[in-house]
């Protein structure tokens, strides 16, 4: 992993996205205790989690202009949009305007901005390091994440009850500020298999409406063609239970302490995953198939004894090891997915995996959020455990899931990532081709 940091542009990413996510991990906390102390109902911090998470349903309608626009410009402009948007909640406390419709409507442009992020980082990396250095880019990339999120989770909840909430936002706004300043710096090469893009022009030479849709329609086409198709499942049951565990996390934690309680669950969550991201280039090797189900059965073993601990610290520690599969998973899936799609298209199918596979968490965070109201937050603490022994039944019940060979043999999969038991249809017509350059459905 020291290579990794040889490289200056790698290095100038990977700060920024420290920097950034730092603040963000401070802004996470406060925003949702904010409603929660505001309303005193967890009703509006499911709300409040629905109007955050659906943005991440519109991402696959961000993906073509990932692609399509300079992806230093898409990081800079969305980072100095975000900086002066959370600036919106500590003017309005200190003009004594502030409310829960006004949190409410800065949380989803907040996050409708972010939306553009993930996915261009995701789809720059491959332009910033060598194939062989993709799982440890990504797990470096998820360290910057998680990392933050179990130190500034933690701190987030101590500083709400020491100086409150608004104050938080205002820190927020000097780490956009600094990521700015990082991502102005990167040096990015030009995506490989440039014919793609230049077929799109060629279909609108403006780039206008007819040449988005078809850059979409790509990115469809190429999804439906591979073994991506089948790993929406895992995730549509499975994140409407967590959206609903994030709705009622809030009131969970205010039963067992207070604001540091539950910054303490949401450190401890972001340290499983982090466990979990750092140890994935160990598992490059796995079978992802059987990867994922060893994984959430132990996942969802240590979730339901975190709720049933007697102490506040142990419910802490052993709900963070619930997460560790998460860490892992993701950053293989990442880098598997990166193998497997052609670098002019990343963006729009990160989009498109992205947008499919949470765009039922926010519907769950607000039944969640009414469940809470109506039978408690441990009921609904309960119902997100299942989501992870939902993982395990179904990628054990899909044989193109079960028997999936280790990340880096994704190139095994066939042309376009298909496997004989997908079922899944192989793409066709004009689209496709556009879609994987000279030969529909190949790499």
């Amino acid at each position: 992993m020291r290579d990794l940091f040889r490289n200056a542009d790698f290095a100038r990413l990977f700060a920024g996205r420290l920097v950034t996510n730092a603040g963000d991990s401070l802004y996470a906390v406060a925003a949702m205790w904010l409603v929660y102390s505001l309303s005193g109902s967890t009703f509006y911090t499911g709300l409040a989690g629905f109007l955050t998470m659906g943005p991440q349903a519109l991402q696959v309608f961000v993906g073509p202009l990932v692609d399509r626009w300079p992806v230093r410009s898409v990081l800079v402009s969305t980072q100095a949009l975000q900086g002066v948007l959370v600036l919106v909640i500590p003017l309005a406390a200190w003009l004594g305007v502030l409310s829960v419709p006004l949190v409410l409507v800065v949380m989803p442009a907040v996050a409708l901005l972010n939306q553009f992020v993930y996915p261009a980082q995701t789809a720059v990396l491959p332009r910033l390091v060598e194939r062989e250095q993709l799982t440890a880019a990504n797990s470096a990339l998820s360290f910057a994440y998680q990392g933050t999120d179990m130190v500034f989770n933690g701190l987030a909840g101590l500083l709400v009850a020491a100086i409150g909430a608004t104050a938080l936002y205002l820190v927020d706004s000097v780490t956009f500020a600094a990521a700015v300043a990082l991502f102005v710096g990167l040096h990015i090469p030009p995506a490989e298999n440039p014919d793609d893009d230049a077929g799109a022009d060629a279909a609108d030479p403006d780039g206008g409406q007819s040449g988005y849709v078809t850059d979409l329609r790509a990115g469809f086409s190429f999804v439906r063609g591979t073994v991506l198709v089948w790993m929406f499942g895992t995730g549509i049951v499975a994140n409407a239970l967590l959206g609903a565990t994030i709705a009622v996390l809030p009131a969970f934690a205010a039963a067992r302490g207070g604001p540091g309680t539950y910054g303490l669950l949401m450190a401890g969550v972001s340290a499983g995953i982090l466990v979990g991201a750092l140890s994935a280039p160990r598992f490059d090797g796995v079978p992802f198939g059987r990867l994922s189900i060893g994984a959430f059965a132990a996942g969802a073993v240590a979730w339901f004894a975190a709720l049933a601990a007697p102490s506040t610290t142990a419910t802490v520690v052993v709900f963070s090891l619930a997460f560790v599969p998460i860490g892992v998973t993701n950053v293989v899936a990442a880098a598997m997915m990166q193998r497997l799609v052609p670098e002019s298209l990343l963006g729009r199918v990160t989009a498109l995996i992205g947008s499919a596979s949470t765009a039922i968490m926010p519907l769950g965070s607000l039944l969640g959020g009414a469940a809470g109201d109506a039978f408690g937050a441990p009921a609904v603490m309960v119902a997100g455990g299942l989501g992870m022994l939902w993982i395990v039944v179904y990628v054990a019940a899909i044989p193109a899931l079960r028997t999936l060979p280790p990340a880096v043999e994704a190139e095994t999969l066939g042309p376009a990532g298909s496997t004989p038991d997908a079922g899944a249809e192989e793409p066709t017509g004009p689209a496709d081709a556009d879609a994987n350059g000279e030969t529909a459905g190949a790499d």
